[in-house]
């Protein structure tokens, strides 16, 4: 659950008029600071990046669905 101020920042970019990605911004400088602080188990920088999109798109803000590519597609990671 993302902390009201982070809510409240958010709208008030939204109220401003800036891009939604600015405002998916907030989010995303939040999730950094947890894994930081050893809050999350995530490992990397684009799993925080990813969570914190996601907590804006449940939040209200209006960000495209996210992509999703099969794993044939990608090729396979090791």
């Amino acid at each position: 659950m993302p902390d009201r101020e982070t809510i409240r920042r958010a709208r008030e970019d939204a109220k401003e008029g800036k891009s939604p990605s600015t405002q998916a911004g907030e989010f995303v400088r939040e999730e950094m600071h947890h894994v930081r602080e050893g809050k999350h188990g995530a490992s990397s920088n684009k799993q925080a990046i990813a969570i914190g999109l996601s907590k804006a798109r449940k939040a209200g803000v209006k960000l495209p669905p996210r992509k999703v590519t099969s794993v044939r597609s990608r090729g396979r990671h090791r």
